[in-house]
């Protein structure tokens, strides 16, 4: 039997009730756990996002180097200009306007509360030709 039964990310925010509604809008999940200080979501493919209340947070400025980028999430998205205007629709922000270079397509954003993250396209499984 398994120790450890499951994984949780959890960002520290100012205010975890709005970031969690952020978080549950964007995967289409739904709030599992609330306490005083702590809101936990599940996106709609089973992945666990939980938000703690600190009130001395303060959002990285990735990619400035003052308070450098500590953590990140990545989303895949099949069509990432509809994945945009979702993000930017619920309160978020890009911060990178240009596709990477690269296998993958991936954006840049930031949630309302400043945590960046990337949307990156699901790569391609088709056979490669030639």
């Amino acid at each position: 039997m398994a120790l450890v039964k499951a994984g949780v990310l959890v960002l520290d925010c100012a205010e975890p009730e709005k970031l969690a509604e952020f978080y549950k809008e964007l995967l289409e999940g739904e709030q599992t756990d609330a306490s005083a200080n702590l809101v936990e979501i599940r996106g709609a493919d089973g992945v666990r996002l939980a938000f703690r209340r600190d009130v001395n947070a303060t959002p990285p400025s990735w990619p400035r180097p003052e308070n450098s980028l500590q953590v990140h999430l990545d989303f895949l998205v099949e069509d990432l200009d509809e994945a945009e205007r979702r993000v930017v629709g619920l309160g978020g922000r890009p911060i990178e306007a240009r596709d990477a270079a690269g296998p993958y397509e991936e954006r840049g954003y930031s949630d309302p509360a400043g945590h960046s993250f990337t949307l990156r396209m699901v790569p391609s499984r088709a056979p490669k030709q030639g």
